[in-house]
């Protein structure tokens, strides 16, 4: 789990509990009307927004956010060197023993590809069109929660404006003036709390794994040409850890380049 999406919400709200506490109480500052408002609103605005296929996929998009990536650059980088190291011994087929091994389908299908003795240019544009195909996913994850982002504020503002016309047909009864005036304000609070502490983090988190997830899919498929290409290894290690941190670079990959060298 990526324990950092659930600390940054639960900060978040326990540092806005403590700022009503330490001048009013949190009772004041709960009000169903305004919560159903914002919440109902956004989610009535989701509903026009995406079709019905995209809408019931909302708790997966939630999910990915408070999920570890499935990737580690450092171990792929590792395997595909390995990769290397069992076709400089054996020829390109013996790869086809070790894709039982591999765990990712991306790099599974390009080993096949390769096996299967696919043009290179071919295996390089079938491998970056999943990856469009997986950006366009992912982009569209993001806007659903950028979208959530955009409405829960402006339905904070409907309901604004819901708690202004209140007030204002009743400002001959002073009593009535307090609940339409709290209305008005919990509703804007309500939205820019659920936007800016939720939602749009959410959003960004998603485009971040995304480019993550994109960066090793390239890294991939250059290992993948590149022992296609019949390169060294330590030449492939070498080109793959251009991707990586200086600050790791050296832990990587370098047993199995040397056992082969050696």
């Amino acid at each position: 789990m990526d324990i950092t999406t659930i600390i940054g919400i639960v900060l978040g709200l326990a540092l806005v509990a403590w700022g009503i506490l330490t001048n009013s109480d949190l009772g004041s500052y709960i009000d169903p009307a305004s919560l159903i408002i914002v919440l109902g609103g956004t989610i009535a605005g989701y509903l026009v927004a995406f079709p019905l296929k995209e809408v019931l996929n909302i708790g997966k998009v939630i999910g990915k956010t408070v999920k570890n990536s499935e990737f580690n650059i450092d171990q792929i980088i590792g395997k595909i060197i390995e990769l290397a190291n069992v076709a400089r011994r054996e020829g390109l087929l013996a790869l086809e023993e070790a894709v039982s091994e591999i765990n990712d389908e991306f790099l599974q299908k390009g080993v096949m590809l390769i096996v299967d003795g696919t043009d290179p240019e071919l295996v390089k544009n079938i491998m970056e069109t999943e990856i469009e195909n997986l950006s366009d996913r992912h982009s569209k994850s993001k806007s659903m929660l950028e979208m959530m982002g955009t409405l829960a504020p402006a339905f904070g503002m409907v309901g604004t404006l819901i708690g202004l016309v209140a007030m204002l047909q009743n400002l001959s009864d002073p009593s009535s003036i307090g609940p339409s005036m709290a209305v008005a304000l919990l509703t804007t609070f309500y939205g820019s709390l659920f936007a800016n502490l939720i939602f749009i983090p959410m959003a960004a988190k998603l485009g971040l794994k995304s480019n993550e997830e994109v960066l090793i899919r390239n890294v991939m498929i250059e290992g993948l040409l590149s022992i296609q290409a019949g390169e060294n290894p330590r030449i492939i290690e070498e080109k793959l850890k251009v991707f990586l941190p200086p600050s790791v670079r050296k832990t990587v990959g370098t047993q199995e380049a040397k056992s082969e060298n050696g």
